[in-house]
């Protein structure tokens, strides 16, 4: 079966399914899916031949299918992949940093910075124009810009002399971020989004294959 644009969606679909329910027939998927039960049964071949499923035959003639290891590495993957393509990663992006800055409005935290110059950080700078918050300063030391819409760019937290809190928006490793963070600064006052905790398992995966 030729690989066509619709793939990646389709073994990403599947393997969400047997992820929530290892006890579904074909049937069941492909009705889940909204795709022929012929296509189904390629796909699901497929993701066993890849290693990305396994399937156990149970009583009265039955098979379960299971997520490997390798499975959920592919589903983050293709999650994350789906998600960064388009208007879904940008509104669950833009809902988790709202929810960020009300908590700051709230605490009358007002001068913010963001660690990290990616899409989540142009997210929070547009999200945050509907609180009553400052982003003071990005700070990602492997950027060569000295400023982003205006608000400067800096190589360290150090650097910014006012500061309320830090919110996290570096897709590469937060913890490590975090970890290094809270030497300047309380744990309560750094903000994790938590869609970065999937781009977080996308890079393990990587690591481990």
């Amino acid at each position: 079966m030729a690989m066509n644009e619709r793939d990646p969606q389709i073994t990403l679909s599947v393997l969400n399914v047997v992820e929530k329910n290892s006890h579904v027939t074909q049937r069941d998927v492909a009705k889940d899916i909204g795709i022929a039960l012929g296509l189904t049964n390629a796909y699901l071949k497929r993701c066993i031949k890849k290693g990305l499923i396994k399937v156990q035959q149970v009583p009265a003639n039955r098979y379960a299918y299971f997520l490997t290891p390798k499975g959920f590495s592919e589903k983050s993957r293709l999650t994350a992949e789906y998600l960064s393509q388009g208007f879904q990663f940008f509104r669950i992006a833009r809902t988790q940093l709202m929810e960020i800055f009300e908590t700051c409005q709230n605490r009358n935290w007002h001068n913010i910075a963001l660690h990290g110059l990616t899409d989540i950080s142009e997210i929070a700078v547009l999200s945050a124009q509907n609180f009553e918050v400052n982003i003071v300063g990005i700070v990602d030391k492997s950027s060569s810009l000295s400023e982003y819409s205006g608000i400067p760019i800096l190589e360290s937290i150090d650097e910014l002399e006012v500061l309320d809190a830090i919110v996290i928006t570096d897709l590469g490793d937060h913890q490590a971020s975090l970890k290094h963070l809270s030497g300047f600064y309380p744990e309560s006052r750094i903000f994790v989004p938590q869609i970065l905790n999937l781009f977080e398992k996308v890079r393990m995966g990587e690591a481990e294959t």
